[in-house]
């Protein structure tokens, strides 16, 4: 059995429990070197087979998974976050699917959740912003017209950018022609969970300006939207006048527990 493993931001608790369980039980482990924290392979057999694909092509990997495989061990891909965002998995599994070897996927917390969370933010706040999108500025992997930076910005949602820390110049322009003002609120999320992590909150205007101050180049979230700010409206779900299937709501506007 093959096994895709999200791997969780940074923070070696953050992995699942099944994940935990698998890795420890693992044969062969791959692991994205640039990315994944080390500290989640202690533990492991001393007899695992250990590698970093940080500098493998994909035939490479595919080829050890498949050594691996002949002799029914147990191999574990493991990928930062969760693999189904920019995990380039889809590839990985078509190629054991052609070959009828099976395989199963055990997500993991994305560094959009953890960014999130260490900032006690909510991506979806009423009167503010109910879609949140996920996406990433064109570079080497080209990105439908449809989907660039200054398209999906019209949009004025919710906005978390991955892979895009290098060239927040750019990434500035295009949320501001997309129509972004210069003052809305925005955030630097650099290694989010790891012990180096570091929060910087800024705006649309002055991201490059920020990222400068404080040498972001790589492995930063950038989060872009009025859900960062302080205004927003309350939740209707828990409002004492609000009903619905589980409880029915106080006309009078009161409280409906003591």
């Amino acid at each position: 059995m093959i096994y895709f493993i999200g791997a969780g931001p940074g923070d070696k608790e953050l992995l699942t429990i099944k994940g935990a369980r698998i890795l420890l039980q693992a044969d062969c482990i791959i692991y994205a070197g640039s990315l994944v924290n080390t500290d989640l392979l202690e533990g492991t057999k001393k007899c695992c087979d250990i590698y970093d694909s940080s500098k493998m092509t994909l035939e490479e990997v595919m080829n050890i998974m498949l050594q691996h495989e002949k002799n029914q061990q147990i191999i574990v891909r493991l990928h930062t976050g969760d693999p189904s965002i920019y995990g380039a998995i889809r590839e990985q599994i078509d190629w054991l699917r052609k070959l009828d070897i099976r395989y199963e996927i055990i997500p993991g917390v994305s560094s959009f959740s953890a960014a999130a969370a260490v900032m006690g933010m909510e991506y979806t706040l009423p009167g503010i912003s109910q879609t949140v999108i996920l996406t990433r500025m064109e570079g080497r992997t080209p990105v439908p017209p449809k989907e660039t930076i200054g398209e999906l910005a019209k949009i004025q949602t919710s906005m978390v950018i991955f892979l895009s820390g290098n060239r927040l110049s750019e990434l500035s322009a295009q949320l501001l022609a997309g129509g972004y003002a210069e003052d809305t609120p925005a955030a630097i999320v650099y290694k989010v969970t790891w012990s180096d992590e570091l929060i910087i909150k800024t705006t649309v205007g002055k991201l490059n300006d920020a990222g400068k101050e404080n040498n972001i180049t790589r492995t930063a979230l950038i989060l872009v939207g009025r859900f960062l700010g302080d205004s927003y409206e309350r939740s209707q779900l828990y409002h004492p006048e609000f009903s619905h299937g589980f409880r029915t709501g106080c006309q009078d506007g009161g409280h409906d527990d003591p």
